[in-house]
């Protein structure tokens, strides 16, 4: 496939389901084939706001006032500038995609904004600055007034990343308990709520399921729910579709648009899947090596690249499901 096509292969439109073929990895994990509904591409009036050459990738042009604004490097003890100088700015309402391979960072730069580096054996420089207020001098008592309520993390490794000698509903209850305190019954109708509007049967007996109980979907689910409880101004979204089958990644996708949508919620979606950055995200930045290298619109990215990182992930792409048909009929 041409590098000048491959947007054009998996170009979003409106209400319009795409199928498409993941890139399989140099490990020669199989690719997976999905279906998601998308959201428009801002058009050219739109790309007109974002940075250009001359500002730090991720950094905008003229004067904002984003949601999230960081510039951070980070380290783990023998591993310098795991990020190095990483600068990003996010909006309200926000769909800003982070991708690139393994080990360059990501997952990394998730966990220092919400300050949570240190518990991993690492450190942090710079700023974060979310809704106007610095978070890198806060107290941890501070932070965890935010966390969870204000920045919202959907993990990876949904089934690891519950608890596995509490129940279901106990989750819930210790997630609202930190920023509500009492068990009344608002939590009652907002846990209810929350469950149906991720397709999760919303009664008691599943409340009182463990996570060991959970299909990967269902567990993917529950991380959700617990991310939008407190209808957060950010969720931080890292690999949620990593390792869900195809009809259940594109639930998952389904679901984290329409939060997006009804809550204004921005969203930073942290994947390896370009093909799933392309149709959901409005702008992506590419890091490499703890640098981010090329930030724009993803029309710019996936179909005019500049950063030859960034050509060489686009070049790893498979081609089309239908050449890939052709090709297996050939041989036959």
């Amino acid at each position: 496939m041409k590098l000048k096509h491959v947007y054009n292969v998996f170009k979003p439109a409106n209400n319009v389901a795409l199928t498409m073929l993941i890139t399989p990895r140099a490990s020669n994990r199989q690719g997976r084939v999905a279906k998601v509904r998308s959201q428009d591409i801002p058009d050219q009036q739109a790309a007109a706001q974002f940075g250009s050459a001359s500002k730090a990738p991720g950094t905008r042009s003229e004067a904002t006032n984003p949601v999230l604004r960081i510039r951070l490097s980070a380290d783990y003890a023998g591993r310098p500038n795991v990020l190095c100088d990483v600068a990003l700015e996010i909006e309200e309402g926000e769909v800003v995609g982070l991708m690139g391979e393994s080990g360059s960072g990501k997952s990394t730069l998730g966990l220092s904004i919400l300050r949570l580096l240190e518990r991993k054996g690492g450190t942090n420089r710079g700023e974060v600055i979310f809704c106007g207020r610095h978070l890198e001098g806060l107290t941890d008592r501070e932070m965890r007034r935010i966390r969870g309520k204000e920045i919202a993390l959907v993990p990876q490794s949904a089934i690891a990343s519950l608890n596995p000698a509490l129940r279901i509903r106990t989750q819930f209850a210790e997630a609202w308990k930190a920023h509500r305190g009492a068990l009344d019954g608002e939590f009652e109708r907002n846990v209810f709520d929350i469950l149906d509007r991720v397709r999760l049967p919303a009664d008691e007996t599943f409340l009182r399921r463990y996570p060991r109980q959970l299909s990967v979907g269902q567990a993917q689910r529950v991380l959700i729910a617990l991310g939008v409880l407190h209808r957060p101004r950010l969720l931080i979204a890292d690999e949620p579709t990593s390792a869900l089958d195809a009809i259940t990644r594109a639930d998952v996708l389904t679901l984290l648009n329409k939060f997006n949508r009804d809550m204004t919620m921005a969203v930073l979606f942290i994947s390896h899947e370009l093909p799933i950055m392309a149709s959901f995200c409005r702008r992506v930045a590419v890091l490499e090596q703890g640098r981010i290298v090329e930030c724009g619109l993803v029309e710019q990215i996936f179909s005019r690249p500049e950063h030859p990182y960034t050509r060489s992930l686009l070049r790893a792409l498979p081609t089309t499901p239908a050449n890939s048909i052709q090709e297996i009929g050939a041989r036959r």
